[in-house]
């Protein structure tokens, strides 16, 4: 394989051995491009691999500076171009195949190139830098040179690609712009030029966007003025206003993928939408192709999203995400899809060989296919991508001949050492993670995520197979490793376990135990030796909490197998005592460590320092952990943590580190001897590496780069090349009986079948105890349980055979217990509340009740926790809703309602006036004031006043406020409806505002707006005061309500009445405050009480009521008038009503048995009783008078309120109408400044604008001055060298003027002779192939033309070409001055392009300069418009004026808004000249009517007249149409003819019978005809057998005359020699007279000669000697 590198690393020592790249390995996962017909290349990792399609060798270069940024190629020059990712990063140049660098292009870019594209015509390279330059660069790699760049900030593209056709066109796309940049140069100068693409919108349409900078006239609203621009109304002044649109305008375009040019310089772009454009080279114009469906759409093919487009002759071929390549058969504005390819993977690129004979298709994994076009097309694999990046690598024992890969998703490879040949693979269907190779037998292990491992048979390279799958645990497999002699295997999962298991096939991979360690394994070392019997084995873990690593060592001997069972315990737990296991910590992070073969030295490379350090273990035996300190101590020379290997002999060192470097070093000195950089630290660097068992060969895999690098000795030889290979011998002969038995035991053992969710091998019964019974339950589920479960189950089993009996007893007395419990619960139901057990008192396991107490408080605590947050968060917000509507409040917003009417006023909340304002209104106010005195000390010294104004004047000073006062009131009230609100109304000053009519600048405005607001401020402030006042008011009017309710309360008791009380309160609206608190009975949770608040609330009221009693029962005083006189002493007048007289006792008896005394007795009473009603209904009138003159009381008191508080709201509808209006003023006024603004924003931007152009401009007219002046220098040149061609061409003849004429004619025909260059015939079906036929020449094949030329002009110098009787030394003299005027010839055809294309640079830029003049010229024009519109700005105000409400009916709905030819005048002027202009219009009115008249009687006479010739012309036109009516003999005959429909009807009959006549006689005809016809055929056919029989006939005389004609040439020979010799001898003499004419001719050409050569000498000044 060859290989090419270079390295910038220490040289080493002189026969020192070094290492060197033999191959490289990895899939592309940028584009494959094409470096000539048949080869191929990609960048991977740090190395550039070229696959030759036919042979598939494979090239390496490897980049010096770390891994391969982007590349390109150039097929005419075969050369390649790639950059590095390091810090400013450069571009290299090499060439193909010789791999030697040309060049390294050096820019100014910081980070990384991002994309690099060759034009096909010159030595042209484009590069493009993302962030943060986003430059785009063109170079002349040649000569290492920046031609021009040019950098568009924010715009990361992602396709670059030159024109075929045309090297000044490029083209870069990105997800949303494709954009075209135009190259131009003139003589050594290039410049870009750069015009982005229109896309149309997602669904395929345009969309017609506007110019930003000049949109179009917009129209102009007669109220609100101009309407800007967008980026006018947003303030926008600098170049952002140039692409400003607001985020409604903007609509989703198309998202682009990929591009690729036409013949015709074109473009075709596809969409991630699905649509297909084409992009006019030169007008930019963007169409979108239609396509045509044949049929119904499949599912896979309704939208093709094209992820890599090529073009091919008549469309191009596409590929989407779903594995199929498309044909798109293009024709004008629509197109066709078919299927071309298909794939299992999605395809990624698409591109064509040089010839178009071949297509290469790339996957998205990287695989290669070669389509080859043809009468029988093929598709060859070149390169079979493995499923993703290697995750595991090692050698197949012994290491010479085989390597595995392994990839994440369970895909493993068996490759060749030699050359990386893929031998064969096998898919395991699940995720794994690690691999390794067994020493002793041709197997391999495999381990998984599942946390199970495959054991793999590779004694068949081709088709290796699964022999055996283990079920270990559920973690994932982390760490495999076999110890040096293959005798176990040694198996770390993330838990922090390590298994041990037979490493040979015979043992069917018997798992011996395991023992666990630190749960993070960072690696597992072993050392078994063949001179001794036990192994060795190293785990190095780490102790993040501590910052520390363990290491911990345990030993196993060689008989394991044999005695597995009295190392391990039931659970299958190796013993620590048995196996010697032993800690040890270091006191810092270790990444990597491993063991000597000595078994008393580790060396561990340190995580966070680039150390690598040695430690020496203690030799007496320790318990505990033991804390190692460092032994020796070397520099790394790595950066990064890295990782230890030792190789089969031990004495070699291997390290690898984050930053790509492979070191071998030596193992007791810990020198290095010998390293290779294979991989980059942007890769993340080396992953893992692999030694062979000779130590001949090095496995390097990367980490991120996806690459594997095969080392190989270099300059290897002595002691290291011995000592490795006696080793390797020695190991080999003592495995050699071992591997043969383990791989005839491999062969033998059966196939395991690869089922998917497969993961244990055995399916044993999984047991569970049940928690209450504790009986082994099996699951009804046959689920595949791990191996270190099984042994867990299996001793849990076991153990409880043991103690089964035990167990009964225990289950027997819990069963008691239990019962006990039960009866227990069921007494305590019994019992009272008081004595009554709570339920969890009965549980007797305290440890479960402690822990659910434990468990229920912190959830408590938690809920708590959150509930507090939850209240928080709602009170913060609670409270700053309150301060900003309630606390930071002046005056609280609240309502007045009325008692009787639905009427609800309002105040004005009002916040307090800031600092600021008051000092704003305090500056306003003191300037108004002062501009005041100013004006009226103006008017008094302009104004001539009169001697006696003047001492009016000064008696009046005293009384000067007063007048003032009344003065402005007056004039307030004159002007009212141009203050243009009634804020006077409620006594506020507007003296200071201005007038309406003169706020023309933006101080005035300001002013009006503050003086604006403290009027509206005034007007809330009058009406709040008298808010209050009402609000007073009702406060008073409810207590007084109250007040009289209380008797009317009393009185509707007395008089027993049941009636309600109408008792007026205040609502919420009116009392907001109360809004604020919560009172008690809004509280409907139950409120949760402390048990010490329950206890102290009980002790109160205990005490309160014992204080009662104490005191009721020692007032005796109250006890006897409660008892005897019912508590009170004197009857009131209230209680006559309850009044009753008893009656006697002896009215229970019969009225016949009472006696005389009783009889007079019950007389009285009834006298009483009668006296007691008389006066119980005299007091209930009087209540009753009483209860009414209360109610109307209330009644009267309360409307008359309700009355005042209704004239208050329409105080309240006047002061918002007040407030509105002056509102309205301050918007109209903030309006006008906003206008102002947006002008003034105009205005900026047009100027900076302006400026931006005219720096343009003065650019442009600095590279016109300058491409003048070269175009100047270039003519001269072009000039000159045009003058020498014409002087050789004049002075041939003198030169030559020595020789005779008649040579110097013959010299001077071969002079202007030109060899004709013979093009290379190109193949027709190759140019059937090919869409872009022949390209524009390149500065190459300019080149090799000039030396095909020069060629052919060896050719013609040849002395066989050199005329007769010439001198040699002319004809060389001859040959050097025609060899001179070609080249100059040459020279001027390149000055001519050069001249036409600087001419051409010429002409656009001064195209530009008068573009350029256009646009400043219409900035100029709109800046004009825009001050005319800004001054008509401020002098046209808006004002607002107070008009009488009313109703007006305007017809039609006609509302004129456009008063621009209106003025302002008073409404009795314009009354007055209404009633004048009425009156003398109803006087014209009248003169009208009556002139009518007269004109009426005239008209109609005049109609009458011309009505009566009308019908006289009628009249006469109808007698002359009666006159030349025609009437035909048809129309007499109709006329005449009685029965005219009968004459019809036979004529029909008669044309019915002449028909069919007719048609009998053609009918005749017709058979005559095909019987002629029959004949005529059988005579064709006579005919044809005749002519066939004289064709045969011809046959034959012409093979007759054929003889004959050869006999006759024998014959005639000698006569053709004579004519021959006649012919020749008639050419002789007529070349002799040609010859004797050119002679004369020639001595006349001298003759003219000498005469023309002395008249010239004659105009040359003779310089005679003196």
């Amino acid at each position: 394989m060859a290989q090419a590198r270079e390295r910038e690393e220490a040289p080493c020592p002189a026969g020192s051995a070094s290492l060197s790249v033999r191959w490289v390995q990895g899939f592309p996962k940028q584009n494959v491009h094409f470096v000539n017909d048949n080869t191929i290349c990609y960048p991977c990792g740090n190395y550039v691999i070229f696959i030759n399609i036919e042979t598939k060798k494979k090239t390496v270069l490897q980049c010096i500076n770390g891994i391969v940024g982007v590349l390109a190629t150039n097929i005419p020059y075969e050369v390649v171009a790639f950059s590095d990712r390091k810090l400013k990063p450069l571009i290299y140049i090499y060439s193909f195949p010789g791999l030697t660098r040309r060049t390294k292009l050096k820019g100014n870019v910081l980070l990384d190139y991002t994309l690099l594209a060759f034009s096909y015509c010159g030595t042209y390279l484009a590069s493009y830098s993302s962030l943060p330059e986003f430059e785009l660069a063109l170079w002349n790699w040649e000569s290492n040179v920046i031609l021009c760049k040019k950098s568009q900030p924010g715009m990361d593209m992602n396709q670059m690609s030159f024109n075929p056709m045309n090297w000044h066109q490029l083209c870069l796309s990105s997800p949303s712009t494709v954009s075209v940049w135009t190259i131009e140069r003139s003589n050594q100068e290039h410049h870009l030029k750069s015009k982005l693409i229109q896309l149309p919108l997602e669904d395929g349409t345009f969309f017609n966007e506007t110019d930003v900078i000049f949109p179009p006239s917009l129209p102009k609203d007669p109220i609100y003025g101009p309407v800007m621009p967008l980026s006018a109304i947003a303030g926008l002044v600098g170049e952002e206003a140039e692409t400003f649109r607001p985020k409604d305008d903007l609509y989703p375009l198309l998202h682009p993928t990929m591009h690729c040019w036409t013949p015709a310089s074109d473009l075709y772009v596809g969409c991630e939408e699905g649509h297909l454009l084409m992009i006019n080279g030169e007008t930019l114009k963007v169409t979108v192709l239609s396509k045509i469906e044949e049929a119904p759409p499949m599912d896979r093919r309704n939208l093709i999203s094209p992820v890599t487009l090529v073009y091919q002759k008549e469309g191009v071929l596409a590929s989407g995400i779903d594995g199929i390549v498309y044909s798109f058969t293009i024709k004008d504005s629509s197109y066709k899809v078919e299927n071309f390819l298909e794939f299992e993977q999605p395809v990624e690129h698409l591109i064509f060989s040089p010839s178009y004979k071949m297509l290469l298709t790339q996957t998205d994994k990287g695989s290669v296919y070669i389509y080859t076009f043809g009468e029988e097309p093929t598709l060859d694999k070149v390169l079979d991508a493995c499923d993703g990046n290697f995750q595991a690598i090692d050698f197949i024992t012994p290491g010479t001949k085989h390597f595995m890969t392994l990839t994440h998703s369970g895909e493993v490879c068996v490759w060749w050492v030699e050359d990386c040949a893929r031998a064969g693979k096998i898919y395991l269907n699940t995720p794994v993670t690690v691999l390794a190779c067994s020493p002793s037998s041709l197997s391999a292990v495999v381990g998984t995520v599942g946390g199970s491992v495959h054991f793999l048979d590779v004694t068949d390279v081709e088709s290796p197979r699964v022999v055996h799958k283990t079920f270990l645990s559920e973690s994932p497999v982390q760490h495999l490793i076999y110890d040096q002699r293959g005798m176990y295997l040694f198996i770390g999962t993330s838990e922090g376990n390590v298994f041990v298991i037979n490493a040979k096939p015979s043992s069917s991979f018997q798992i011996l135990g395991f023992t666990e360690v630190g749960k993070d394994i960072l690696q597992i070392s072993t050392v078994s030796l063949l001179e001794i019997d036990i192994v060795e084995v190293m785990v190095l873990s780490s102790l993040a909490e501590t910052g520390r690593s363990r290491l911990e060592i345990f030993t196993l001997p060689t008989i394991l197998p044999q005695v597995a069972e009295t190392f391990t315990d039931e659970r299958g737990r190796l013993r620590d005592e048995l196996i010697h296991k032993y800690l040890y910590e270091v006191e810092h992070t270790l990444s990597s460590a491993v063991l000597d073969f000595q078994s008393n030295r580790i060396y561990g490379f340190c995580d966070q320092v680039p150390y690598i350090c040695s430690y020496i273990l203690p030799e007496e035996e320790h318990s505990g952990v033991y804390i190692l300190k460092p032994h020796q101590k070397v520099q790394s020379r790595h950066y990064g943590p890295g990782m230890f290997y030792l190789s089969s002999h031990g004495w070699w060192l291997i390290t690898i580190a984050k930053c790509g470097i492979l070191c071998v070093r030596d193992v007791y000195t810990l020198e290095t001897f010998a390293r290779c950089r294979s991989h980059s630290h942007q890769g993340h660097g080396i992953q893992l590496m692999r030694i062979s068992m000779d130590g001949q060969s090095f496995l390097v895999n990367g980490r991120d780069d996806g690459t594997l690098v095969y080392l190989k000795w270099k300059l290897f030889g002595g002691n290291l090349a011995s000592e490795a290979l006696n080793h390797y011998q020695h190991l080999l002969i003592s495995l050699s009986s071992t591997m043969n038995e383990e791989n005839e035991y491999l062969m033998a053992t059966p196939r395991v079948s690869l089922d998917l969710g497969s993961e244990a091998e055995h399916t044993n019964v999984k047991l569970s105890i049940d928690s209450s019974q504790e009986e082994l339950v099996p699951d009804d589920a046959m689920k595949e349980i791990p191996w270190i479960q099984q042994k867990s189950q299996q001793a849990i089993k076991k153990e409880v055979k043991l103690f089964s009996q035990k167990r009964k007893e225990i289950k027997n007395r819990i069963k008691v217990l239990a019962k006990t419990v039960l009866n227990m619960m069921e007494e305590n139901e019994k019992v009272d509340k008081i004595a009554k057990l709570e339920q969890q008192e009965f549980g007797l396991d305290l440890e479960e009740l402690e822990r659910l107490r434990d468990e229920s408080e912190k959830e408590v605590s938690k809920i708590r926790k959150n509930v507090e947050m939850h209240n928080l968060a709602k009170s913060y917000l609670a409270e700053l809703i309150k301060e900003e509507c309630w606390n930071s409040m002046a005056v609280k917003g609240r309502a007045l309602k009325c008692f009787h009417l639905p009427y609800v006023v309002e105040n004005f909340p009002m916040k307090e006036r800031t600092d600021e304002e008051l000092k704003e209104l305090k500056r306003v106010l003191q300037q108004k004031k002062i501009e005041t005195e100013c004006l009226k000390l103006q008017r008094e010294i302009v104004e001539v006043q009169s001697a006696a104004v003047l001492v009016k004047q000064r008696h009046e000073e005293d009384d000067e406020e007063e007048e003032d006062e009344n003065k402005t009131v007056k004039n307030t009230n004159l002007l009212n409806y141009l203050l243009g609100s009634l804020s006077t109304d409620f006594g506020v000053d507007t003296s200071l505002l201005s007038s309406q009519l003169e706020l023309h600048s933006r101080e005035e405005k300001i002013n009006q707006i503050i003086l604006l607001k403290d009027i509206i401020y005034k007007v809330k402030t009058a009406f709040n005061d008298e808010f209050d006042a009402a609000y007073k008011q009702k406060e008073f009017e409810v207590a007084r309500v109250k007040e009289r309710n209380v008797r009317v309360q009393e009185i509707i008791l007395d008089l027993d009445l049941g009636e309600k009380v109408w008792q007026p309160g205040f609502d919420d609206s009116e009392k907001p405050e109360r809004t604020l608190v919560v009172e008690s009975w809004e509280i409907k949770a139950r409120r949760h009480v402390n048990p010490w608040q329950k206890a102290k609330t009980g002790l109160i009221v205990t005490r309160e009521m014992e204080r009662w009693f104490q005191s009721k029962s020692t007032d005796m005083r109250f006890r006897a008038l409660m008892d005897m006189m019912g508590g009170v002493l004197d009857v009131k007048k209230e209680d006559i009503l309850r009044m009753v007289i008893p009656q006697p006792d002896f009215m229970a008896k019969p009225d016949a048995l009472w006696t005389e005394e009783e009889r007079k007795q019950f007389k009285d009473y009834e006298k009483k009783v009668k006296d007691l009603n008389e006066e119980k209904d005299k007091y209930r009138k009087s209540l009753e008078a009483e209860l009414k003159k209360l109610q109307n009381s209330i009644q009267e008191s309360t409307q008359n309120f309700d009355d005042y508080l209704k004239r208050l709201f329409e105080r309240r509808v006047k002061a918002e109408m007040v407030v509105n209006q002056e509102e309205l003023k301050i918007n109209n006024l903030v309006f006008s400044l906003l206008l102002n603004e947006e002008l003034s924003s105009r205005e900026s931007f047009l100027n900076n604008y302006l400026t931006k152009k005219q720096e343009e401009k003065n650019q442009i007219s600095e590279a016109i001055q300058k491409s003048r002046e070269d175009l100047d220098v270039y003519r001269e040149h072009y000039d000159n060298l045009l003058a020498e061609d014409k002087v050789l061409d004049r002075s041939f003849k003198k030169e030559f003027s020595e020789i005779p004429s008649h040579q110097v004619d013959i010299l001077y025909k071969l002079f202007k002779r030109r060899p004709r260059i013979h093009k290379q015939k190109v193949n027709l079906d190759t140019t059937n192939i090919v869409p872009f036929g022949e390209r524009p020449g390149s500065g190459k094949s300019n080149k090799d033309n000039f030396a095909q030329l020069m060629k052919a002009m060896d050719e013609l110098d040849n002395v066989n070409n050199m005329p007769e009787g010439l001198d040699p030394l002319v004809w060389d003299h001859f040959c050097i001055t025609r060899r001179a005027k070609v080249e100059n010839e040459q020279k001027v055809k390149q000055k001519a392009a050069g001249l036409m294309e600087m001419m051409a640079f010429l002409r656009k830029r001064v195209e530009e300069d008068e573009q350029v003049q256009q646009e400043i010229e219409k900035v100029f024009q709109e800046l004009v418009l825009l001050q005319e519109e800004k001054a008509r700005c401020q002098l046209d105000l808006t004002i607002q004026i107070l008009l009488k409400q009313g109703q007006v009916e305007m017809e039609n709905f006609q509302l004129t808004l456009e008063y621009s030819d209106a003025i302002l005048i008073n409404k009795n002027i314009i009354e007055d000249l209404n009633s004048v202009i009425r009156t003398q219009g109803q006087k014209k009115v009248a003169s009208m009517i009556e002139s009518k008249e007269v004109h009426k009687g005239i008209f109609q006479i005049e109609w009458e007249h011309k009505k009566m010739e009308m019908e006289m012309e009628d009249l006469n036109q109808k007698a002359w149409d009666i006159q030349m009516l025609f009437f035909s003999r048809e129309r007499q005959k109709y006329l005449n003819e009685p029965n005219y429909e009968s004459m019809i009807a036979i004529q029909i009959g008669i044309m019915e019978q002449t028909i069919a006549v007719l048609d009998k006689t053609h009918r005749k005809n017709v058979e005559n005809c095909k019987k002629l016809l029959k004949k005529l055929g059988k005579f064709s056919n006579q005919k044809d057998v005749a002519n066939y029989t004289l064709s045969c006939n011809l046959r034959e005389e012409l093979v007759a005359v054929s003889e004959r004609k050869d006999i006759c040439n024998a014959v005639g020979s000698k006569l053709t020699c004579e004519k021959i010799v006649k012919e020749r001898y008639e050419n002789m003499m007529q070349q002799q007279k040609l010859t004797n004419i050119a002679k004369e001719q020639a001595e006349q050409i001298s003759i003219l000669q000498a005469e023309v050569e002395r008249l010239r000498m004659k105009t040359f000044p003779a310089l005679l000697p003196m």
